[in-house]
Formats: C-alpha cells, structure tokens, sequence
C-alpha cells in the first residue's frame, strides 16, 4: 500500500531508534520504537480508491464521521449563500485529503490559529486552518484542513490555479482533526450528523444543474 509522503521521516525516525535502541540499550526499547514505527505506517497508509463519478456530486474528501451537516458554523460563511458539511476524522482513518470536485483551483489560503479540539463548533474559526477555493463549472466550492488538538499541521499541495479533477490527492492531516466543505446554498446535502464517510467515495452533497 502506498504510504503518503509526509509520513516517511517520521518512520524512518521510528525505525533508527528502534534499530540504535536494541543494539545499545535492550531489546525491549527497539521493540518499542519499531512498534511505533508500525504505527507511523498504518496512519500515513494511502489506500486507492475508486473515485465515484455522478454529475455534480461533492465528495467527500476525507474518512471520518459527519458533524455538521447544514447550516453553516463559521463567520465566513453566511448561511444565506452557504451550506457546510463538517467531518471528523480520528486518529484511526486514513488522513490523505482528497478534492471533493474537480475545476480550477481559485485560491489557496492558511490562516493561523488554535488548536481547540476538531469537534468543537468553533474550532472552524478559531484553529488554524488552510482554505482550498475550485471554481466547479462557475460554482464555487471551498475545502478547509482544520487542526485540532492532536493534528498541529497540516500539509496542502495544490496550488492557485491548478486544473483538479475530483478525488485527487491534495494534502494529509497528520494526527487527527476535521475537514469543512462549504457549498452554494442551492445544493443538496446528501449526509447526515453521524454519517461514516469514505474520501473520494461518498457523495456528500449535490450540485444544482444549470
């Protein structure tokens, strides 16, 4: 299985200390290390997936369980033009992020901040956060990596005017966390509070066709 990037220093940390840990302390010690190193490998695993294609679907963009889904929470987002799905992602799922449309990348923005734990309501506007805008066919869709108490980075590999196509790899959380989708007001959110959710799988919501 593929194993994301972001993850390989911390691995390869695991495994010469393990290595430098059984040779010079005890086995026990190495043992530990390379348990750990273990860990690493199963949290930055980056599973294929098959990508799931319907005309103006929102996917999902990462693993998890759905905390919002309606009404938007944060400031930025007025509900008179918006509708945000939130999704919480344990220490356990998969953290590669996916692109929930396809289009072009319109703006890529971090914004510093917190780190209050991802579940709480406000953690989307008060934790630090990198901002994702793709310009889908003229309606905008926005995607937001937002730390938490465990995940203190966040990695975002795309960039401003980037041709994307929907369930590409973008970025990883390491450590935890949640991600946001917000989108036009006149979509249909497809989930609900307390929806497993797949990355790149699950249709999230549904785009109105011109």
């Amino acid at each position: 299985m593929r194993i994301d990037p972001a993850g390989w220093p911390f691995i390869g940390a695991a495994v010469a200390l393990g290595v430098i840990g059984a040779l010079t302390l005890n086995p026990v010690v190495g043992l530990a290390f390379l348990t750990l190193a273990g860990i690493f490998l199963f949290f930055f695993r980056d599973p294929d997936r098959m990508v799931t294609q319907a005309p103006g679907a929102v996917l999902s963009p990462a693993d998890g369980r759905v905390l919002i889904a309606g009404t938007p929470t944060v400031r930025d987002f007025p509900p008179e033009n918006w509708r945000q799905i939130s999704i919480f992602l344990s220490p356990i799922d998969v953290h590669v992020n996916r692109l929930p449309v396809g289009g072009t990348v319109a703006k890529v923005q971090y914004h510093p901040g917190r780190f209050l734990p991802a579940y709480r309501s406000d953690a989307g506007d008060l934790n630090e956060y990198t901002e994702v805008w793709i310009d889908h066919a003229g309606q905008p869709v926005v995607v937001r990596q937002v730390v938490g108490i465990l995940a203190r980075r966040v990695v975002c590999r795309t960039t401003e005017g980037a041709q994307v196509k929907a369930g590409d790899r973008f970025g990883v959380m390491k450590f935890g966390s949640r991600m946001d989708v917000f989108v036009p007001a006149n979509a249909q959110i497809t989930v609900k509070v307390g929806d497993r959710v797949v990355a790149a799988v699950t249709v999230i919501a549904a785009l109105a066709q011109p």
